[in-house]
């Protein structure tokens, strides 16, 4: 079947193609996750614990530098999705405003190579640089990746995910049995950002004449970077979000129930981001006036679906679940992993609500985001002292954020003006 043309009507009724493109979604997004995770058990049997420490410390320095590339994305696939027609002067604005912001943010990264080698104490200069480096194809990427959802374009859109997890997996596992050392982890990581990237460009080559005409909306380098950074401080709340918790159990838990703590996380990191796909397929059509309302009804009613699934399945398979969060050495959280599988199944659905906002241009009911951030982080250090009581705690906040922001999202008109 061929790719539709970025400017033909879509088809919001054939519920057949709507699935088989989710799961193709789906799948891509799955491998490059197993990937992902394949690489990190490599590098962390490979290395060690000391130099492991340092490769994860970077790599969470990598997802909050990809809020860039996220927010990209977002601002590529709704301006698009919103206005197909103007598709040829959205993408020739997204590719202009994308390589700026890469430069820029992997430059500003190798300048504070000093000072990111000093607080990640990672003992090695050049490992600092390599930081840098990545920022560049991986900010890249994420406007590709944005053209292409709001085109539609699955299938070129599902290679690159693939190609974002794999070619990492197979480059680590050559480059490491090599020389199993910290900067050549993180080597692997920057080979790795290139191939989505040539996937992007190759995808998105021989576009043809820009119209400077379109719809008459402004397209504009200022206000793609304006959009970009309103959606930039709304991921990035989200991301502090969803990882505070872990934070305030390091300092109001021991060290024995923080780790327990954090091995429940596992879990809820799994259910965050089983249901992701739907966030993809679905944010064209959330940046429809047309079939926005449907299109979150049927997201929610999935991921909710999904989530059930999840939880009924840790609770009753709970000790197949204890393997998967680090076997037997972490019995004691057993009992509550199906606790973890709700807050896994919340964030999730607190997530699709954000991006059903930053679709609708309605930053402004996002930035009660940063207000619960502040209430979560009191409630949990002052309520909780044991595992069970903080996740019960993170479970409620959450749970309120989801209906604060549930009512907005349903909401037909733009909320931003």
């Amino acid at each position: 079947m061929p790719e539709p043309s970025p400017t033909a009507p879509v088809d919001h009724t054939d519920e057949a193609t709507a699935t088989a493109r989710g799961g193709l979604i789906a799948l891509a997004i799955g491998v490059m996750n197993i990937a992902t995770y394949g690489f990190t058990i490599l590098a962390a049997r490979a290395l060690g614990p000391q130099q492991y420490g340092a490769v994860a410390a970077v790599m969470n320095l990598m997802l909050v530098v990809a809020v860039v590339s996220l927010a990209l994305q977002a601002t590529a696939a709704r301006r698009v999705a919103a206005a197909p027609g103007d598709v040829r002067v959205i993408e020739h604005g997204i590719r202009r405003v994308t390589l700026r912001a890469a430069l820029g943010l992997g430059g500003a990264l190798v300048l504070l190579a000093p000072l990111t080698n000093v607080l990640l104490r990672l003992e090695s200069l050049a490992t600092a640089v390599v930081v840098g480096l990545i920022a560049v194809p991986l900010t890249v990427m994420g406007g590709q990746a944005g053209i292409l959802q709001g085109e539609r374009r699955w299938r070129p859109l599902a290679v690159l995910y693939v190609a974002a997890g794999v070619p990492r997996l197979v480059a680590g596992a050559g480059l490491l049995l090599w020389r199993p050392e910290e900067l050549v982890a993180i080597l692997a990581v920057l080979i790795g950002a290139v191939p989505p990237v040539l996937v992007g460009w190759w995808a998105l080559r021989d576009r043809g004449h820009v119209d400077d005409e379109g719809s008459g909306t402004d397209h504009g380098g200022r206000a793609l970077v304006r959009e970009s950074l309103r959606n930039s401080q709304a991921l990035l709340a989200f991301f502090a979000l969803s990882n505070v918790d872990v934070i305030v159990a390091r300092n109001v838990l021991s060290d024995h129930e923080s780790g327990l703590y954090a091995a429940g996380l596992i879990l809820t990191k799994a259910m965050l981001f089983l249901p992701q796909f739907v966030v993809v397929v679905a944010f064209p059509d959330m940046a429809d006036s047309g079939a926005r309302r449907r299109a979150l009804r049927l997201s929610l009613a999935l991921v909710g679906v999904l989530g059930v699934v999840g939880v009924l399945a840790t609770y009753l398979l709970s000790g197949l679940a204890l393997v998967f969060v680090g076997g037997s050495e972490y019995a004691e959280v057993q009992s509550q992993l199906w606790l973890f599988a709700v807050l896994g199944t919340l964030l999730s659905m607190v997530q699709l609500l954000v991006y059903a906002l930053l679709a609708q241009e309605a930053s402004r009911a996002l930035l009660v985001l940063w207000a619960v951030l502040v209430v979560l982080a009191v409630a949990a250090a002052t309520l909780a002292g044991s595992v069970t009581s903080l996740v019960v705690v993170v479970v409620a906040v959450d749970s309120l954020l989801l209906a604060a922001l549930l009512v907005p999202a349903l909401r037909t008109p733009r909320l931003d003006g």
